[in-house]
């Protein structure tokens, strides 16, 4: 009797690529991800000063916000955590064709999410949630500490420096923590992961939260070398973001490579 399943079998097979594997790298990777970035940019300085620009202007609105509405500071933050992965696809894209030999041109990287909209969309919803989540549990945060209302900027700044509010900066801390961790499991490598593999967005965001748990401590001095770099690039009016900003986000490209393999 013929067997009329295995086609559809050997289909669905090639329809879904095996999942990638996970490897183990050094704890002095990022510096390596750091180098292989910082060439990346040298190599195509116009598109990475475009890109530069974009993130100068998010860095502008933060401070912004921080003026006129300091409690939702944090917020936005994290809001910049889930637009800058995707702002940087643009810069994945340039280390991706300069790593296989193709053309790199600005036009070309400002379009090279569109084939991979509902993988996108589906990872957008998720960390939209995730925003949504981290900017109530801040306003719970100020309303526990601040009962008299929401304090303004010189308010925010002396609760901050005040060492009597030790307890409001443990929290607060503590809870954007946990919620810009949580941010950075599920988009460590999972926006490259997607523009290289067109991978669907669960397997993306799961493959992520994956090397970091291979790769914790690697994963966290990577997070504070980001983080570091940032509060380094902010400091002169926000101009150093002009270069941080595509620096890291080419570097992140080969995090991406260095920790993830395909078998296929």
């Amino acid at each position: 009797m013929e067997n009329r399943a295995a086609p559809a079998v050997e289909s669905a097979a090639k329809a879904h690529p095996a999942l990638p594997r996970v490897r183990s790298v050094g704890v002095a990777a990022p510096l390596h991800w750091l180098a292989r970035g910082a060439r990346d940019l040298a190599a195509f300085p116009g598109v990475a000063a475009f890109y530069g620009i974009c993130f100068c202007a998010m860095a502008g609105i933060i401070g912004y916000i921080f003026r006129h509405s300091p409690e939702y500071t944090m917020t936005f933050v994290s809001g910049c955590l889930l637009v800058g992965p995707f702002l940087a696809m643009g810069l994945y894209d340039v280390s991706r064709r300069r790593e296989q030999g193709l053309p790199v041109a600005l036009g070309e990287t400002l379009t090279c999410w569109e084939g991979h909209l509902g993988s996108m969309g589906l990872l957008v919803l998720v960390l939209t949630v995730l925003e949504l989540l981290w900017g109530r549990a801040s306003l719970v945060v100020f309303a526990v500490f601040f009962n008299t209302g929401m304090p303004s900027t010189a308010g925010v700044l002396e609760a901050v420096f005040n060492p009597r509010n030790w307890e409001f900066l443990a929290v607060y801390t503590v809870v954007g923590g946990v919620f810009a961790g949580l941010v950075f499991c599920t988009t460590a490598v999972a926006i490259p992961m997607i523009l290289d593999r067109d991978t669907d967005a669960i397997t993306a965001g799961l493959t992520s939260f994956r090397v970091v748990l291979e790769n914790p401590v690697a994963m966290v001095f990577w997070g504070a070398l980001v983080v570091a770099l940032t509060l380094l690039a902010l400091w002169p009016w926000t101009l150093g973001i002009l270069v941080v900003g595509p620096w890291l986000g080419h570097a992140t490209w080969h995090a991406y490579r260095d920790s993830v393999g395909w078998d296929a």
